[in-house]
């Protein structure tokens, strides 16, 4: 299979080779960590032909006898020898148990070059920041971006292309499969299966699994909508399901820690003081929600549109939030380095005075001098207007790096 460049995190990731840290790919399962590795593989060989490169992957039957840490360093015993120049690749490392020991002792010896990767945000905040914290730097790797679903699929930059990023997503293999009917959503709904299975039910010992499912179900119809916990268990008990709001926290919780959905939080503008209750979750890729709860153009346009401008924004390493401005709410607030971007999205302005009041008036409560967006879907951008503040289509904010404006 023909490795694509996704030089987006490649060319993070290279400066640190032959650095004495561990570099971490984390990031949900099947979202392409894996080829980040084989192409970081492909990056030694060319530099150094005589590069040592011993690959584990865990989800690979030949592997299968390596289950704890001691098992990992027994088998990479004299795999790495002195006269060469030696790097280690395991993929899901997580599947290892306290596989931080065994790293922890190949970084203490200095015998070959670390990288892991991992489906579990738990792994950072626990195993890796216990263990090895200030030994290694961690870059999470997301579903395709619309510049890069373009080049995997070879499709040029329309209308019905960014309606087919919409409905089939950013996963990595759909070219392999095609964007036919229903066909991406089989593969998807698996995905979808082994996530929940591996990663959230197994991973966090989880024991209502008709909850979980009912839970993301429900998240993935309120896509983009400010909602707390205390909601989500009113709702479920309407659908005769009782669950305390305390549950329902770990449950959500447990599904952020395998990436499957982002919490944003809400922060007030100006001194960006951050709100307990009211967040939003967004999918980390939007094919999969769709997989989950259907593809409904007429009806879920909006959260999807909402969710390629968050994608679009975390895969620029922004931090993104929530916006509040008194009574108003900004969809989102993205800082990084220092600097910040607000953004509001709606369908269209379609002329409706009342619709671009709305969407533009709130931006312009904003007083700082920080670049300001409203994204539509199918109205032409337009340029700068309404006091600086930027109009443009979803498809030009979608290839474009706001770091520039």
């Amino acid at each position: 299979m023909k490795l694509i460049d996704r030089p987006i995190y490649t060319e993070k990731i290279i400066p640190f080779v032959n650095k004495q840290i561990i570099k971490v790919l984390t990031g949900q399962r099947r979202i392409g960590k894996s080829y980040v590795l084989l192409q970081l593989m492909d990056y030694l060989r060319s530099t150094d032909p005589d590069a040592n490169i011993v690959y584990i992957n865990m989800e690979l039957d030949e592997f299968v006898t390596i289950k704890t840490h001691a098992d990992l360093s027994a088998f990479l015993k004299d795999k790495f020898p002195s006269n060469k120049n030696n790097y280690f690749f395991i993929d899901e490392v997580q599947e290892v148990a306290a596989f931080e020991r065994s790293l922890r002792s190949l970084l203490a010896k200095n015998v070959c070059d670390i990288y892991c990767t991992g489906s579990n945000a738990n792994m950072l905040s626990g195993e890796l920041a216990t263990h090895l914290a200030g030994r290694y730097i961690a870059f999470h790797i997301h579903s395709l971006s619309y510049k890069e679903f373009m080049e995997f699929h070879q499709l040029n930059n329309t209308f019905d292309t960014v309606l087919q990023y919409l409905r089939y997503g950013g996963m990595p293999f759909l070219p392999n499969i095609g964007l036919l009917e229903d066909l991406p959503f089989e593969y998807l709904r698996n995905v979808y299966s082994t996530i929940l299975l591996k990663d959230v039910v197994a991973r966090e010992n989880i024991r209502n699994v008709s909850f979980l499912e009912n839970l993301v179900i429900y998240l993935a119809n309120n896509t983009g909508s400010l909602f707390s916990a205390n909601n989500i268990s009113k709702y479920l008990k309407s659908q005769h399901v009782d669950m305390s709001p305390q549950l329902t926290i770990n449950y959500l919780r447990s599904l952020g820690n395998s990436y499957i959905v982002h919490k944003v939080v809400r922060a007030e503008i100006g001194g960006l003081k951050i709100f307990e209750i009211g967040e939003k979750y967004y999918f980390e890729d939007i094919g999969l929600r769709n997989a989950i709860v259907g593809f409904n153009q007429r009806t879920d346009i909006h959260k999807l549109l909402e969710n390629a401008v968050y994608l679009h924004l975390i895969q620029q390493d922004y931090q993104v939030f929530v916006g509040k401005l008194d009574d108003k709410e900004i969809d989102f607030i993205g800082i990084k380095n220092g600097d910040k971007l607000y953004v509001q999205v709606c369908l269209t302005l379609d002329n409706d005075e009342t619709t671009a009041q709305r969407e533009f008036g709130n931006l312009l409560k904003i007083e700082d001098n920080y670049p300001k967006y409203v994204v539509t879907l199918n109205d032409v951008s337009t340029g700068k207007s309404k006091e600086g503040i930027i109009h443009v289509n979803l498809m030009d904010f979608l290839i474009a790096n706001q770091d520039q404006n």
